[in-house]
């Protein structure tokens, strides 16, 4: 890839200036002018990034079954499994801080396999041919469906790969602590004052099973965090979709993650609510309540070494002031109830979301409206592709003209062929 200077490249709203030594397109850099909220520590997270490559190198596999040119698709899931492997992460600018839908991640990433695999054939970066990043990359996707389901793939491959492993281990140290500490005796307290007796073991037991329920909320949520959108594309009834993509899909991300990926069984719910991925964060910020807990126990058991309890004695990790000379603190619980007090807080986040993101509902319109509506357009994707199809849409909305009109006056189709590819109630489903 050359270094220095820029080239021009094109999005449905014109020329834009593209880094030579980056992969992406037009509309990620439009992007950068438009949500300037945020930086470095606030783009969107390589994990998700990570998801989208699986499903576009998922979705390359499966259209290529359906007749996509295995040039264009094998170019296509080479550059996904670079992004996948982590090696093109420079070239995923854009920050979380954007569109509720998530297109210009979509095309973020649609852009940068696009451009690599026009490397990888000899061709010219921009240029879109051979691999175009709507027509082939994203073909049979949309973000509506792309996001959720990296959503979902980043999140399985998080709690599988991060989550329960740490919180195993940490339920595996506990209960070494329980055993360990069975025979010590000391005095409960309930409302922080002296109580019966209880042994240390009996105390640590219940931080145990605490951590044990935990990996079990978490567990119970995953079945629909396995479901994917795959397949729904715009507003779930899989329109430019081929029968059998979604399932099919489905599977190819089973394989390449190792995890057990299905097809949403209703796609307007798993593209018009995010349910599942607030269930999951309702039993992180249980989660989160668990752990704050314990860590409040721990450091409070812990207090003294004089002056306090005394009943623990916790790891002198490093110095505890910068005034007080030998004073060490119980940091590491205090970082532990800092995580958690985050992770309540993106729960709040999270359920917010989880009822504001209504995007993609499906609203009964009149036969009037749904004529008029420029979006129509997408039908003709598979026919004239994307750039042409978008240049239809446009030039009616300024024009104040049809569709049909349009695309008559421009000469990308004849009025047969529009009455033909355009007919509202073909786009129900997948053909």
């Amino acid at each position: 890839m050359a270094s220095g200077s820029c080239r021009g490249q094109y999005d449905t709203f014109g020329e834009l200036k593209v880094p030579n030594d980056k992969y992406y397109g037009a509309q990620t850099v439009r992007s950068t002018m438009n949500f300037k909220t945020g930086g470095v520590t606030e783009r969107m997270p390589i994990p998700v990034i990570k998801a989208f490559a699986i499903l576009k190198r998922g979705g390359a596999e499966v259209n290529q079954d359906y007749g996509l040119d295995p040039k264009i698709a094998n170019a296509i899931m080479k550059a996904a499994d670079e992004v996948a492997e982590g090696k093109l992460n420079d070239h995923f600018p854009l920050v979380v801080w954007q569109t509720g839908s998530g297109t210009q991640t979509n095309m973020n990433v649609n852009e940068v396999i696009s451009n690599r695999a026009i490397e990888m054939l000899g061709g010219e970066l921009g240029s879109k041919k051979p691999v175009h990043p709507n027509d082939h990359v994203n073909k049979s996707q949309s973000s509506n469906d792309t996001f959720p389901t990296a959503m979902h793939i980043a999140a399985a491959v998080e709690v599988h790969e991060v989550l329960l492993p740490g919180l195993q281990k940490l339920h595996d140290a506990l209960n070494a602590k329980s055993k360990e500490f069975a025979q010590i005796i000391k005095i409960g307290r309930t409302h922080t004052q002296d109580a019966v007796p209880l042994t240390l073991g009996q105390e640590f037991s219940g931080y145990v099973q605490q951590v044990s329920y935990a990996m079990a909320r978490i567990k119970a949520a995953m079945p629909r965090i396995y479901e994917l959108a795959a397949g729904g594309p715009a507003v779930g009834t899989g329109l430019n979709t081929r029968i059998g993509f979604a399932e099919k899909v489905a599977a190819k991300v089973a394989a390449l993650t190792g995890l057990p990926f299905v097809t949403a069984p209703n796609k307007f719910e798993a593209l018009a609510a995010h349910d599942a991925l607030v269930e999951l964060s309702g039993a992180m910020n249980t989660t989160a309540c668990s752990l704050m807990k314990i860590a409040n126990d721990i450091r409070f058991l812990g207090s003294g070494p004089r002056s306090g309890l005394g009943e623990l004695i916790l790891p002198e990790n490093e110095p505890g002031s910068s005034i007080m000379p030998g004073k060490v603190n119980p940091t590491q619980c205090e970082a532990m109830t800092m995580v958690a007090a985050e992770v309540m807080g993106n729960h709040v986040a999270v359920t917010v979301g989880g009822i504001s993101f209504t995007e993609n509902c499906v609203v009964e319109r009149s036969n009037k409206l749904m004529n008029e509506s420029l979006m129509l357009v997408t039908a003709l994707n598979p026919h004239i592709g994307c750039d042409k199809a978008a240049k239809i849409a446009k030039t009616a909305h300024k024009n104040g003209s049809t569709l049909k009109e349009t695309a008559i006056e421009l000469g990308y189709l004849t009025a047969e062929q529009f009455d033909e590819w355009v007919k509202p109630k073909d786009m129900l489903g997948p053909k």
